[in-house]
């Protein structure tokens, strides 16, 4: 929790010593009032008391409450923006964090858990730092300063106040040791419900086609009932401590006044006898304090333990070290060249190689395919082209430099990525086709001869609003093929050297397909391009052909020459296509 925060800026620290100090002016102002109304006492008791000296006791009672009730007004005030303030910049910061992260660092914690991270677990971590500025700061100074107060009036009296405390101390120690490892839990059930939730959101219409819903609510109800179980134990826990320090104020108000009564009446002199009196009640009033300080205490520790969990989740983000970093170079030696040197890949905690000695050269404007049977590594092999992952062994060379000395921003200015599965965000399709930054210009002519180029511009011409149109989150409101060609043109926009696809013509029919291959070739003569492919008719085309099996090269070649020579292609070509068109 400390460690979180160092993270605060220099007005919310200069607020938070304001704060210290208007929370010790509180403190000042209420355990000033037992005094004066020890003097009250004793003034209403003593025969020949002039009324106005009673007053002005009773003006300065008020005063003090007054000036207590101003301090705590300006005290919340600050402190509400603080934590308001604090949780903004950790959220941004998570945000940031989280942004940098590769496809391993998000396998690490999964999307649900960063979820709760980035909101619930910022969120406890806010409400334990606005109450802990204001209670942290008063229970402590104000138990210590009351029993400055009491020390020396009765030590009959600090005896028993003692003994309560340090019972209501122990029962609290007890019942930490117990909630603090189910906090941790409940934090991990959190993520658990949140990501059930989210798979059933955005599983809905598989859910509804193979009916479900029976499965998917028992499925919830589980972690749902876990959950709630865990959270019912660790409530009733926390709720014996509420009555125990009930208990605890009321017994010490009834000990300390019993025990006043019976000194008070072993004192023959009637002057001593008020004198004492005045003491207990100034006792009785200073322990109330210390106990109120305790329940203070109390009160803030049952959100420590769940706000602490919070604050370690939240740092085991923020201190990831993140595996795939940036260089430091702008530019190759060459242009549109990739070149795979002997190149392995294993996933993290994997047993064995995904890709295993890969090697190849793309030329300027030469097309490369990659085919193979699902799970040979095609997927892996262009995402180690895009530096989404870094090679466990060989280099890979993009413009006769190693991928892991350009900067990102380099980088990806070479680059243009399709991803398998199609990826569009909530805005404009003109938000969509130039997202994000590029060294290419960007206009409304150049937005529409990158749609036109991926064949977008036709049904993008039909809508309303055109480039203006709205696209729902994920691309809800377009098909699979127009959702894809968007994509498409969104890398075709950026005018890179290189393009990538993985995939990526899958939702597309055969004559959009080979339409838009075509115009590829047509229109980006010197733009070099990587493909990755199920269909023959996608990829047949190509300059070359890489054929994987089982994460190696099984051939390598044009169609012509796979067709003769590699038996693992001539499987996937019949599978495909008829006799008739492969002997043509």
């Amino acid at each position: 929790m400390f460690k979180l925060l160092r993270k605060m800026r220099a007005k919310e620290w200069l607020l938070s010593f304001l704060c210290i100090a208007l929370v010790m002016g509180q403190i000042y102002f209420e355990l000033t009032m037992p005094e004066y109304m020890s003097e009250l006492t004793i003034l209403i008791q003593t025969p020949g008391s002039e009324r106005a000296e009673i007053w002005n006791v009773g003006l300065q009672m008020l005063g003090c409450a007054f000036a207590s009730l101003v301090l705590t007004a300006i005290c919340g005030y600050f402190v509400a923006h603080i934590a308001s303030a604090f949780s903004r910049t950790l959220r941004q910061e998570l945000f940031s964090k989280i942004s940098d992260f590769g496809k391993e660092e998000m396998d690490r914690f999964s999307v649900p858990s960063l979820i709760v991270r980035t909101t619930d677990d910022v969120r406890q971590v806010q409400v334990l730092l606005a109450m802990g500025l204001q209670i942290m700061v008063k229970a402590p100074i104000m138990a210590v300063w009351a029993v400055m107060k009491i020390v020396g009036k009765s030590w009959e009296l600090s005896v028993v106040t003692a003994g309560f405390v340090l019972c209501l101390l122990l029962l609290m120690v007890i019942i930490l040791i117990i909630l603090i490892p189910r906090f941790k839990r409940v934090q991990k059930m959190m993520d658990n419900i949140n990501r059930i939730a989210r798979e059933n959101l955005n599983g809905v219409s598989v859910v509804r086609a193979f009916n479900a819903e029976d499965y998917q609510n028992a499925k919830f109800k589980q972690a749902n009932d876990s959950l709630t179980k865990t959270q019912m134990f660790n409530q009733h826990t926390i709720a014996v401590l509420l009555p125990a320090m009930t208990l605890g104020m009321s017994g010490l108000s009834l000990v300390i006044f019993w025990m006043g009564a019976y000194l008070i009446e072993r004192i023959p002199n009637m002057f001593d006898r008020l004198a004492l009196f005045g003491d207990v009640m100034v006792f009785s009033n200073y322990a109330g304090f210390v106990m109120m300080a305790l329940a203070m205490i109390v009160m803030i520790f049952m959100f420590i333990p769940a706000a602490q969990v919070c604050a370690n989740r939240i740092n085991e983000v923020l201190k990831t070290e993140i595996r795939v970093k940036g260089g430091d170079k702008e530019r190759g030696t060459q242009i549109g060249t990739v070149e795979f040197k002997n190149v392995s890949f294993r996933y993290p905690d994997a047993a064995g190689n995904t890709l295993t000695d890969i090697s190849f050269k793309a030329e300027r404007g030469e097309t490369v395919a990659f085919i193979g049977a699902t799970g040979c590594g095609k997927t892996t092999l262009v995402d180690l082209a895009a530096r989404i992952y870094d090679v466990t062994e060989g280099q890979v060379l993009l413009d006769g430099i190693d991928i892991r000395e350009y900067t990102f921003d380099a980088l990806y200015d070479k680059l243009g990525y399709v991803t398998q599965k199609a990826v569009l965000f909530s805005g404009t399709v003109e938000d969509n086709v130039n997202f994000g930054q590029s060294n290419a210009v960007v206009s409304t002519e150049h937005t529409w001869e990158a749609l036109s180029l991926a064949k977008a511009s036709d049904f993008v011409e039909k809508m309303p609003g055109q480039l203006e149109e709205r696209i729902a989150r994920g691309g809800g409101n377009v098909s699979g093929g127009q959702k894809q060609r968007i994509s498409i043109a969104r890398a075709l926009a950026r005018r890179p050297e290189i393009l990538i696809f993985d995939d990526s013509f899958s939702a597309l029919d055969y004559k959009t397909d080979a339409s838009l291959r075509a115009g590829l070739e047509s229109e980006l003569k010197g733009t070099t391009k990587l493909i990755v492919g199920q269909r023959i008719g996608t990829i047949r085309n190509a300059d070359r052909i890489i054929v994987l099996d089982h994460g190696k090269i099984a051939g390598m070649g044009t169609h012509d020459e796979l067709i003769k020579n590699c038996s693992v292609y001539r499987e996937i070509a019949m599978s495909q296509l008829s006799a008739k068109e492969l002997s043509e």
